[in-house]
């Protein structure tokens, strides 16, 4: 499990750094970030993990989505990995296309050739990544998820499907219900293969009707996003939650889009909802 540290830099008295390391769920090299706060110094902190969506790296959310001032204040790190396993043997989309391959791993374990033998984003984020943040790094065993888009999807998917692990889930603009959305419908069909039964256990929509266990999560989606309709349908997860009567609470934004600004608009409240559950 051995890291090697590739920068650093001073943030609101706390460290941005960023690591590389060789996984063994993806069989290449990897790289994330983490973000310490000052209290870090002191004592082990809970952690959030953030992924994000489509096309993006470890840097797109330390870099844009301002989140650093109130972990600091909070005393919470921040981990964001990046969102596809990466390399020269590692398979990307023929056409090179945004949505599929390097940059677009969707958190699962792919079981169909050639995606197989590295797209195992599922098992990285859920068992090996954790494992390396806490035997490396002065944290706790309190984790929180998140992510934005195909991160959203992560966090939800993840999150929903082990509820022992995290204390509470929040996301941007997550795509609801892949099986039914364009982007999900062609990662699943090229990830998993053609059997829908398979994909269930990736579809937030799937998950929340069998949950048992109850983790509250925060859904903040921008009305103006251009892909409301087509790709992420929230709406979906809020039909099941009130049927349920699950811990849910989407809250639709005016005038918002699917950029970093709608992010960092908000980003301050969802570190807020995690610190509470962190606390409880």
């Amino acid at each position: 499990m051995t890291i090697e540290n590739i920068s650093c830099n001073k943030s609101f008295g706390g460290w941005h750094k960023q690591y590389r390391h060789q996984s063994q769920s993806l069989n290449c090299e990897m790289r994330f970030a983490i973000y310490l706060p000052p209290e870090a110094v002191n004592k082990p902190v809970p952690v959030l993990y953030w992924l994000s969506g489509l096309t993006c790296t470890d840097e797109n959310f330390m870099q844009k989505a301002g989140a650093q001032r109130m972990a600091a204040e909070l005393g919470m790190a921040i981990v964001a990995p990046d969102t596809s396993p990466r390399g020269d043997d590692v398979p990307d989309a023929a056409d090179k296309a945004y949505d599929l391959g390097l940059g677009a791993g969707f958190y699962l374990n792919a079981t169909k050739a050639p995606w197989n033998r590295h797209y195992k984003m599922y098992d990285y984020i859920v068992h090996e990544l954790p494992a390396l943040i806490e035997a490396h790094f002065p944290v706790t065993t309190q984790r929180a998820i998140s992510g934005h888009s195909m991160g959203g999807h992560g966090a939800l998917v993840i999150g929903l499907s082990n509820p022992h692990r995290y204390s509470s889930i929040s996301a941007f603009s997550p795509i609801s219900n892949p099986s039914n959305a364009p982007w999900g419908i062609k990662a699943f069909s090229e990830y998993l293969g053609e059997n829908r039964e398979h994909w269930r256990q990736y579809d937030a929509c799937e998950l929340l009707k069998l949950a048992i266990s109850e983790v509250p999560v925060l859904i903040d989606q921008g009305e103006a996003d251009s892909f409301l309709d087509t790709q992420l349908m929230p709406q979906s997860l809020v039909d099941i939650a009130h049927t349920k009567g699950y811990p849910l609470d989407v809250r639709m934004q005016p005038g918002y889009d699917h950029s970093y600004y709608f992010i960092a608009s908000f980003i301050e409240e969802h570190l807020k909802f995690h610190s509470l559950y962190f606390k409880a």
